[in-house]
């Protein structure tokens, strides 16, 4: 699912660069951590009861904290806050504004509050914040109930979204239960997510983990995911992004897409996942696009060190992507896909056909490589197949099933 909200060198590097600055940061903290200005919701009107309408207290918290000279600490206690939808803007007077959540952020159970807002907990314009521990309860459920009973119901929201900012260190949150998306990075510089906790129903609809787009710098690191949706997706404009150590299921695993959506359209480069294990997920690691005319790509992707299990299509690359066969039947997907590689994947299929490259007629998938990629279907009891339409690329060592490239 494609993420709606739009926003005004290599990897290793990029990588490197946001780790010296994290590092800067959190030193720079630790040193005027005496002098720094400190603020607890509660002290500003917020009630820890789960029932007190607590919104305009962490506004006005984040307004005192933002409007500090000296790097601020905002503090939310143990306890059950309601907070409805809410924005915290910047930019700030201070680049070194700190969350410490020990509570569980609440949202309204009504979905009505928040069904048409669009987004719960929206950052904008920050630069230099981190985010530690906490839950955020998106108390979606209700709003999964209608969705599924055909009636008429609002869109939803999603639960925290960090839009043009940068500098952003986000860690040990977890985020319950979203309406729908949970986690959205959009239009972001450096920002690094580590020992996230994301859950919601396996039938939710749309409910996203963590979904990047138009973003560069992005690190995704030690997390849990399971939800309804993709665990991870990755969306047009993207560049630099780091994923490693991730756990997903349910979900529909790793996607880079749905990709060409638009006609011009930003593309997806320098790609890293690394270290993931996918349980009894849709999908493994995936790339889509939309069956139609886009200038997207995709392109320096590299998938290294997966473990399936009981997955439905390990390996993937689907460029006919096309919802209700609505505004695409007929058509060839404009993006191109090149220089995918998949390294040290193994494990089982749920499905017979383990590896599934389905590309462009007017765009075939270039520069495919598979490398040590070992796939079975059933448990280890029968060989699994692989399926190549429009797709180039190279086999090295030991593959199975055998490559169709």
């Amino acid at each position: 699912m494609a993420f709606s909200m739009s926003s005004h060198s290599t990897l290793g590097v990029s990588s490197l660069l946001f780790t010296v600055f994290h590092i800067a940061m959190i030193s720079s903290q630790a040193a005027i951590a005496v002098s720094a200005a400190k603020y607890n919701v509660v002290s500003l009107g917020a009630k820890p009861d789960g029932v007190t309408d607590s919104t305009q207290a962490f506004v006005g918290t984040w307004l005192a904290a933002c409007g500090s000279e000296m790097p601020a600490t905002i503090s939310v206690p143990p306890g059950r806050f309601l907070v409805g939808g809410a924005t915290f803007n910047g930019p700030c007077k201070n680049n070194a504004i700190r969350w410490q959540i020990e509570g569980v952020i609440t949202a309204p159970a009504d979905y009505n509050v928040l069904g048409n807002v669009g987004t719960w907990l929206l950052f904008q314009h920050v630069d230099g914040m981190s985010i530690s521990g906490g839950v955020l309860d998106g108390q979606g459920a209700a709003l999964w109930a209608c969705k599924a009973s055909g009636k008429s119901c609002p869109g939803g929201a999603t639960t925290i979204v960090f839009s043009d900012s940068r500098n952003i260190a986000i860690s040990k949150l977890t985020s319950l239960n979203s309406q729908l998306f949970h986690i959205v990075i959009n239009g972001c510089q450096n920002v690094r997510l580590q020992g996230m906790k994301v859950f919601a129903s396996g039938d939710s609809p749309n409910t996203d983990g963590i979904h990047v787009q138009l973003s560069s710098g992005v690190t995704i690191m030690n997390s849990k995911i399971g939800t309804g949706d993709d665990c991870v997706s990755v969306g047009a404009g993207t560049t630099n992004l780091w994923i490693e150590n991730v756990a997903c299921g349910p979900g529909h695993g790793i996607s880079i897409g749905s990709l060409g959506k638009d006609l011009e359209e930003a593309g997806v480069e320098n790609v890293t996942v690394k270290n993931a294990v996918f349980r009894g997920t849709q999908n493994g690691l995936r790339i889509k696009s939309w069956g139609r005319l886009s200038t997207g790509f995709a392109k320096n992707i590299l998938f290294q060190h997966a473990v399936m299990s009981n997955v439905n299509n390990p390996i993937v690359i689907d460029q006919n992507y096309c919802p209700n066969n609505i505004n695409c039947p007929g058509q060839f997907s404009g993006v191109k896909i090149s220089d995918v590689t998949y390294q040290d994947i193994h494990g089982t299929s749920a499905t017979e056909v383990a590896v599934k490259f389905d590309c462009s007629l007017k765009n075939p998938c270039a520069g495919i490589r598979l490398e040590d990629v070992k796939l079975t279907y059933k448990n280890n009891q029968q060989p699994a197949q692989a399926s190549c339409v429009n797709a180039g690329g190279l086999a090295f060592g030991l593959v199975q099933p055998s490559s169709c490239l």
